[in-house]
């Protein structure tokens, strides 16, 4: 770790100890393809990490299988390379016993959304006070080029010759399904949007969702490209921003109202006028909206929502019911090995 500097932002040297980027920078060597958006997404939570004001030694960073996986091992902070999928489940196991952590779990889609779907949903459900970061990029990167649980239709990849012929998740309106509480969406290539759903979802109490658009040079290159490149991606980001309407293209002049029987849908504000479109309110306790948002777009080639879809509040699991502090006596645990529900075998 490195040296850490005082102060208390007069000068005077006194008060918590300041912490900076190379506090979180672990001395193992970065490996990822060239080019590959995990680079942007670990400078970025290097870099706001900080901001947090929470020392490395009360942070926790949990992987499972996958590009993603490697996260762990460039964080100094404590960390755990998990098995696949099962991520969220450590993940739960040590938000239960140590309330005093801050606990994130970097995944990809393939490991969160095939084998630790499961453990996904019920670890939203629950409202855990854990931090997902889900790294998208549709495809099994690590493995080299197999379909994913979000490729899209009729991708042809190595497992799938003949194109996908499974319809892909969503994964913000999957965690929104889950009754999520905290559920955003955010791209590698974008610092500033990235930063800023981070800094967002590590302040929010409960489970938090961040699926991060991100793009495999090697497997699956340029998938997002309507979202990140400069001549198309104004004309294809949908800001999501609290208390604003729905708004977007090079001059604003696209937006997102309620059709006739009640669906979303994408118009053009010289059509409906600026009063039509809808106001973005991530607060309302009903998903309903939120996930109408999340359903606007297939996939990522045509106009998508970005942003912070939900951040409600609702009681955090194991801290909403009161809890024993003192272990249980030997009488207790005898009462209950042998009480009424044991039974004897051969």
């Amino acid at each position: 770790m490195s040296a850490v500097v005082t102060g208390n932002g007069n000068g005077d040297g006194g008060g918590a100890p300041v912490l900076t980027k190379a506090d979180f920078q672990s001395d193992q060597e970065t490996r990822w393809c060239p080019g590959c958006g995990d680079y942007a997404v670990l400078a970025a939570v290097q870099q706001f990490m900080p901001e947090l004001g929470i020392p490395p030694e009360k942070i926790v960073f949990i992987t499972g299988i996958g590009c993603a996986g490697r996260f762990a091992y460039y964080m100094n902070t404590y960390g755990m390379h998990g098995i696949h999928g099962r991520a969220p489940a450590l993940a739960t196991g040590l938000a239960s016993t140590r309330d005093d952590l801050s606990i994130w779990v970097v995944t990809g889609d393939g490991d969160s959304l095939s084998i630790g779907g499961n453990h996904l949903i019920h670890a939203l459900r629950r409202n855990v006070p854990i931090k997902i970061l889900l790294f998208n990029n549709q495809i099994y990167g690590l493995t080299k080029g197999q379909a994913s649980p979000t490729s899209e239709l009729g991708k042809v990849t190595k497992s799938t010759p003949f194109g996908v012929a499974d319809h892909p998740f969503n994964p913000v309106s999957l965690a929104l399904g889950a009754e999520a509480t905290f559920v955003a969406r955010t791209i590698d290539r974008d610092k500033r949007h990235l930063s800023e759903v981070l800094r967002a979802a590590a302040t929010h109490e409960g489970a938090a969702l961040v699926e991060i658009y991100q793009n495999c040079p090697v497997f699956n290159d340029g998938a997002f490209a309507a979202l990140t490149e400069k001549e198309t991606k104004d004309a294809n980001q949908i800001r999501l921003v609290a208390g604003e309407p729905v708004r977007f293209g090079v001059d604003n002049e696209r937006g997102v109202a309620r059709a006739a029987d009640g669906h979303l849908a994408i118009v053009d504000v010289a059509d409906v006028g600026a009063d039509a479109l809808i106001v973005h309110d991530p607060h309302r306790l009903d998903p309903g909206l939120a996930f109408s948002l999340a359903r606007l777009a297939d996939n990522p080639t045509v106009p998508t929502p970005i942003g912070i879809f939900r951040d409600v509040q609702r009681p955090v699991y194991g801290r909403s019911l009161p809890t024993r502090t003192a272990p249980a006596t030997e009488v207790e645990l005898a009462e209950l090995l042998l009480g009424s529900d044991s039974w004897t075998v051969g």
